[in-house]
């Protein structure tokens, strides 16, 4: 597609699950936040693998395999034209956000933390970015600092000041948070690390698809996400890092493609990025994901920021009218998402309501416990907008709630 996508109705056309009905009624899928549903583009690239290049990679020498090495590592180069990097091995094909967010804890914190050394994440971090650090805090007898957070859901950056002293060793941060919708400040915080030499690991699965990423801008030294969240298939990702820094870890994994040289006796590994990437890779996920950059370069992110910002601003306005409904998350810098709770309604069945009316959307803890603990909640319901939605949906959205509240 050479000229952009920008008209609603034909950019839903690409979507074939948005023609289903759910329990007899239109689909209206607001649950982006967990994953979002996937072009056509992105089905076909996916399939013709299938049946046309199905073969491993980096391996053979006959055509199937070159053809897939060759529309494996095109992608490569698509995610590092896509996200700026400088190098195309900067770019580590994983399992998504959470498997490049555990590559770093153990390869980089490994080597890095020291019994008494200091990590530092926020309070509205997704379970992801916590376990991982606190797994190694507990391996290495190291601490997790906690950055707090106002009742708006924003980061307290002079807190965030006050926590970094000299045993601060990194410090990992959600670019948007998918429970509140905040978007970071990422830039200034990266450069208060920076200042003293703190490296940065951003947290970008609920940012890359609202959102341009540009990480030599940001000068973050690692930057992690998923292709499901980017209208992407699910079980691939993407971990971005400085050459220096992935030159210096050790891989994390071992097997066949991170190796240069095997003997009974040692191992010499390989160059990145295959250093990181040990075993058959989600070929034809990794190839998706090129369709989806494809699909979102199609659009542009200054049409797809537009449009969901007003279909938060649309919901906002017509959800604040309804008596008894909460919303968590008011920060104002927000990514296209509302969260909110109804009085003496548990959210689960909100959820469970609105699925008869053919309407998705997330409920419950969003895998941010310490945030619903935080607002005293046991869950939000969250609708998460991706580019294929509408107004009438909201409204469909809002009719809904107000049949949730007759109901109780």
């Amino acid at each position: 597609m050479s000229e952009l996508l920008t008209d609603i109705e034909a950019i839903r056309a690409q979507f074939p699950i948005l023609k289903r009905e759910v329990n007899g009624k239109p689909l209206i899928y607001l649950d982006n936040g967990a994953t979002s549903q996937k072009p056509q583009s992105v089905i076909d690239a996916i399939s013709h693998y299938y049946e046309y290049e199905n073969s491993n990679i980096h391996r053979g020498v006959h055509t199937l395999s070159q053809d897939a090495t060759a529309a494996y590592e095109d992608v490569r180069k698509k995610v590092q034209k896509f996200i700026n990097a400088k190098y195309d091995h900067e770019v580590i094909f994983t399992s998504g956000t959470t498997g490049g967010i555990n590559l770093v804890a153990s390869s980089f914190g490994e080597n890095l933390v020291r019994k008494g050394d200091e990590i530092l994440i926020t309070a509205m971090e997704h379970h992801s970015n916590i376990v991982p650090w606190q797994m190694l805090c507990e391996r290495k007898g190291a601490i997790l600092k906690v950055i707090p957070i106002s009742k708006e859901g924003e980061i307290d950056i002079e807190e965030f000041k006050k926590l970094i002293g000299p045993k601060t060793e990194l410090i990992s941060l959600v670019h948007v948070s998918n429970s509140l919708g905040t978007i970071n400040p990422i830039k200034e915080m990266i450069d208060i690390a920076h200042a003293q030499n703190i490296p940065v690991m951003i947290d970008g699965a609920q940012a890359i698809h609202h959102i341009p990423v540009d990480v030599q801008e940001l000068d973050c030294d690692f930057y992690v996400f998923s292709a499901h969240k980017m209208y992407g298939p699910t079980g691939v990702g993407i971990l971005y890092g400085k050459e220096e820094l992935l030159n210096d870890m050790a891989p994390w994994q071992g097997g066949g493609d991170m190796i240069k040289n095997v003997t009974f006796e040692k191992t010499t590994y390989n160059e990145l990025p295959h250093k990181f990437e040990a075993g058959t890779p989600n070929i034809a996920g990794g190839i998706g994901l090129g369709a989806a950059i494809d699909f979102i370069n199609s659009i542009g992110y200054d049409f797809i920021g537009e449009h969901e910002a007003e279909l938060s601003r649309f919901a906002v306005s017509q959800l604040r009218d309804i008596k008894g409904l909460r919303f968590i998350g008011t920060a104002k810098e927000r990514a296209g998402l509302v969260s909110f709770v109804l009085d003496g309604i548990h959210p689960y069945d909100t959820g469970v309501i609105l699925d008869k009316l053919g309407i998705a959307v997330r409920t419950g803890h969003h895998c941010t416990q310490p945030v619903m603990n935080f607002f005293e909640v046991p869950g939000t319901v969250r609708a998460s907008f991706a580019v294929y939605n509408t107004k009438q949906e909201v409204i469909r959205l809002v009719e809904g709630i107000e049949r949730v509240k007759r109901m109780f």
